[in-house]
């Protein structure tokens, strides 16, 4: 058996936690901005950007050196690029999308809130499914444009700060992310999403990532496994 098989648990289990962490973090500062704001929308928006921007980096830092992607997206384009096999993906997405799920679990449980509540927030238009392409584009041409240059050390900076200002420049308040997205379901309050919407959500996020995909490989023609999967930086955070 190779030493990243060997390895897979290990590295399933940090994507497990930080995408609960995440999603905790993007439920619950939502939850408890609605509190401390309840007629301010825009203020709203403000702490729970702040709040996902400032977990991001406290998780993509701790767990970078095991894995850190948090996101199927991500994982799928290590796959393709070849920094890990399509077995290793999908086991890593499956234990981000449990991570996911039982993120927004804890957050509503944590509020006093019924542990599931199908959220029932439309998030539907063509606006909204433009924001996702561009959203997801951007957040992975940032996180393996910061690997393939030599810059590890800074992703997880770069990654915060993007999906900070993504919440405010992209209609959809960039979600990028289909395990994100698919937690956020479970929770019917200010960071959820009607299930009717997440196709949508989704397929717009897989476009998002295919062409940032091709633009990596445009950008940077020598990427190599070697520049994505250095094994003491970690599996391409995101």
């Amino acid at each position: 058996m190779s030493a990243p098989a060997r390895d897979l648990p290990r590295r399933a289990t940090a994507e497990f936690v930080g995408t609960a962490f995440l999603v905790a973090g993007v439920v619950g500062s939502g939850i408890m901005a609605t509190r401390l704001s309840p007629d301010d929308v825009g203020l709203q928006l403000l702490q729970n950007s702040i709040a996902t921007g400032a977990i991001l980096v406290a998780l993509i830092l701790t767990l970078q050196p095991v894995s850190a992607s948090f996101n199927p997206v991500i994982t799928g384009i290590e796959a393709a690029l070849g920094a890990i096999s399509w077995r290793e993906a999908a086991a890593l997405s499956t234990a981000q999308v449990a991570g996911g799920i039982t993120g927004s679990v804890a957050a509503n449980l944590m509020f006093d809130l019924d542990a599931v509540s199908f959220a029932t927030t439309d998030r539907t238009g063509g606006g909204l499914w433009l924001a996702e392409v561009v959203a997801t584009l951007g957040l992975a041409l940032i996180v393996f444009g910061g690997i393939r240059t030599g810059r590890t050390e800074t992703v997880a900076f770069a990654v915060s700060g993007y999906i900070a200002a993504a919440y405010w420049f992209t209609a959809s308040t960039s979600f990028a992310n289909p395990a994100v997205t698919i937690g956020r379901i479970f929770s019917d309050t200010f960071a959820g999403i009607d299930p009717a919407s997440v196709p949508v959500f989704l397929a717009m996020q897989v476009v998002g990532g295919a062409a940032a995909y091709a633009l990596v490989r445009y950008l940077y023609p020598s990427f190599t496994r070697d520049d994505v999967a250095d094994p003491t930086t970690g599996r391409g955070p995101g």
